[in-house]
């Protein structure tokens, strides 16, 4: 990550990084992935401006033991200085707050495979 370089919003917020590749450069999200091909700096920051971070705020899936969970991100601290970074997630409340509160659940960064956004077929906590 010594040759990212940060992406901001106009109010500071982290959208991610620009990192080099050949002649090109990629854009990361702040979770560690990819989210544009080899293109032209600008091109980048767009990638990362369109990208955005609102998708933090939605639910995720947690997959443990065959099972996915449906959890919320709550923290995300990418590596820096030689220190990991860590994704923090906790299981889906609802927004109920009669239920007690649930541990958090503390995930390497970048990404790890088990964290994914929801899909088809996934429990919504709705259904039975």
């Amino acid at each position: 990550m010594d040759d990212w370089t940060p992406h901001r919003r106009d109010d500071g917020e982290l959208l991610g990084w620009i990192r080099p590749s050949g002649d090109d450069w990629v854009a990361v999200d702040v979770l560690g992935r990819t989210v544009s091909d080899p293109v032209d700096w600008l091109v980048a920051e767009e990638a990362l401006e369109a990208h955005g971070l609102a998708w933090l705020a939605e639910p995720w899936m947690l997959e443990d033991d065959g099972r996915p969970t449906r959890v919320r991100i709550v923290e995300v601290t990418p590596d820096r200085d030689g220190i990991a970074g860590r994704i923090v997630v906790k299981a889906e409340d609802y927004g109920d707050i009669t239920r007690p509160a649930s541990e958090p659940i503390v995930l390497a960064w970048p990404l790890p495979a088990r964290l994914r956004p929801p899909q088809p077929g996934d429990p919504d906590g709705f259904t039975l």
